[in-house]
């Protein structure tokens, strides 16, 4: 059998299908169209020449395609002094061209993509694939106490469904493709770990918690993630939002040191944080 190089394109499409397939009792996964193996953590076998651009994606997703289900994953993108907005919200664009293909990359290999409140309204996303070839995933709102509008684009475009998630009742006008599930809150509002067993439910098995800082901080917290990208920008802008807000340490012998792989993105440094090993160890 002979081999064609591998360009990143037919790297992307191969990671796709593996996102797609079912991992169950099995331990690695070929592609019949490409000839790409991938095994159960991220490693991946190419018989022929493969080109720089897709050994790199393949090195950087891999892991998140391969993992056991269920999978958790969350990425922010911060400055170098670990804000990802300023103090008014403003956050377009804290990381750069590559960091954002990134981002949709992600989006395009869950289930569904998991934001709060706070996001919506400070951002106005559209959490859909745009950037590259893909589905788009389940888009999940967390509005607690319903403070938003049915202004926002997610709830009124209809390029992907909603799952809207509150304990209030919902605002009036929202699009048909929106689904409004309530929920009981406890005092930070809708806990992580019920958000995760409603979309469990609905089959959607790989998540990734795109926002905010808050947001992401509480799934972190609470053991929930099983990885972390954090795509680092060589930008500083001294005040504003942080990326991250945990409970308070005494000692740094109590901070969290997880192994963690390095990727460049242009001039922006992503961090593959491992959370939790694949037997679901912390």
């Amino acid at each position: 059998m002979s081999f064609f190089p591998l360009s990143e394109d037919r790297a992307w499409q191969t990671l796709r299908e593996a996102a797609m397939a079912d991992w169950a009792g099995t331990s690695c996964w070929t592609s019949a169209e490409s000839g790409i193996t991938l095994h159960a953590g991220g490693a991946w076998h190419y018989a022929g020449q493969t080109d720089e651009p897709a050994r790199r994606l393949l090195d950087c997703l891999a892991p998140c395609v391969c993992a056991p289900s269920p999978f958790t994953l969350a990425q922010l993108g911060q400055s170098i002094d670990g804000r990802i907005a300023t103090v008014s919200g403003a956050s377009h664009y804290v990381t750069g061209q590559q960091g954002l293909i990134h981002l949709h990359r992600l989006r395009a290999l869950v289930d569904a993509v998991v934001v709060g409140a706070g996001t919506v309204a400070a951002d106005d996303p559209r959490l859909t694939v745009r950037h590259v070839a893909g589905r788009n995933p389940l888009r999940v709102v967390l509005d607690p106490r319903a403070r938003l509008s049915a202004r926002h684009r997610l709830f009124r475009d209809g390029d992907a469904p909603v799952l809207y998630l509150t304990g209030q009742r919902p605002p009036a006008g929202l699009g048909s493709h929106v689904e409004v599930a309530t929920v009981q809150l406890d005092s930070e509002g809708v806990a992580p770990a019920e958000v995760l067993a409603r979309l469990h439910e609905r089959h959607c098995q790989r998540v990734l918690v795109e926002g905010g800082g808050i947001t992401i901080s509480r799934f972190l917290a609470a053991g929930l993630l099983d990885r972390l990208h954090a795509v680092v920008a060589p930008m500083l802008i001294g005040s504003g939002r942080p990326s991250l807000t945990l409970p308070e340490i005494d000692t740094l012998d109590e901070a969290h040191r997880p192994p963690c792989r390095v990727h460049q993105l242009d001039e922006d440094v992503l961090f593959d944080l491992v959370l939790k090993a694949q037997d679901g160890r912390q």
